[in-house]
């Protein structure tokens, strides 16, 4: 039996069907497709395209049980690495890092990283507003459970929506980075003091409403410097959480007096980092 459908509701399905398919394909160019090694996956997002500063970022997806690493990894790892050298009408990228978390590295130490799935915003400058952007990476990273095995990956995205479905994703992604703040700040979490406890220690002191979860990162002036991830001290002063870490892992001839440190304090539900000169 022959059905015959109105051409009013032929047009009807097939404009819906349309729009569909136009708007799988805007979601299919808001992402490039996944690059998938046998424990992680790697993409790029692009946010929306508007004036020669865009938000993109580097989405990656691990396996359970597995993690990657933090710009600084700690006791142990390997820090990603990104090419973006070979992207088109790009003028600079930078990579934002959302906080990290502290992991037992199953050897006495701690490495630092992520788990699960984690998006590093990017902030990308166009050389020129008016003309197609293409970012394309060369994305070195390491994933580890007991192991730690190397992934190398490339990946290519063009800037083309004026409403990206990423926005949200990466909207999310740039609110979990570290917000500038100053030592001495009035905030519920801030460092209140950097002091030098001797030669080659260092005690930092942390204000807190919850000690529970809270750790402290600290980077050198240069990704060469490897400083040692300050360790909570106990019986610290009252109302205060007190961390320490002992200036070892400089550079050969490096000296710490006057050494620009960054501190990344990370809490259950902000995160800052603050720059000081050791004194």
């Amino acid at each position: 039996m022959l059905t015959r459908v109105p051409l009013r509701a032929a047009i009807g399905v097939a404009t819906t069907l349309l729009a569909s398919s136009l708007a799988i394909a805007a979601r299919a160019e808001d992402a490039s497709p996944w690059q998938r090694d046998g424990h992680s996956a790697v993409r790029l997002l692009a946010g929306s395209r508007s004036g020669a500063v865009l938000l993109g970022g580097i989405a990656f997806q691990l396996q359970p049980g597995w993690k990657t690493y933090w710009r600084t990894p700690g006791d142990s790892g390997v820090p990603p690495r990104f090419d973006f050298s070979k992207s088109d009408n790009v003028e600079a990228v930078t990579v934002m890092w959302p906080a990290p978390q502290k992991f037992a590295d199953g050897a006495g130490g701690h490495s630092i990283g992520y788990r699960d799935q984690i998006v590093l915003p990017l902030r990308i400058v166009a050389k020129a507003a008016d003309k197609p952007v293409t970012l394309r990476a060369e994305i070195n990273y390491a994933v580890c459970e007991k192991l730690c095995i190397p992934v190398e990956a490339k990946a290519e995205l063009g800037f083309n929506s004026v409403a990206s479905t990423e926005d949200a994703n990466l909207r999310a992604a740039l609110d979990t980075v570290p917000k500038p703040a100053n030592i001495g700040d009035p905030n519920p979490l801030t460092i209140r003091d950097v002091k030098r406890d001797g030669p080659k220690n260092v005690v930092v002191d942390v204000i807190t409403p919850d000690s529970r979860n809270v750790n402290l990162f600290v980077e050198g002036p240069t990704p060469d410097w490897a400083l040692p991830i300050p360790a909570p001290v106990q019986h610290g002063p009252p109302g205060v959480m007190r961390f320490s870490f002992e200036l070892d892992g400089l550079p050969p001839g490096a000296k710490p007096d006057g050494a620009a440190l960054k501190f990344t304090l990370v809490g259950p539900e902000k995160a800052y980092e603050f720059n000081t000169n050791l004194e």
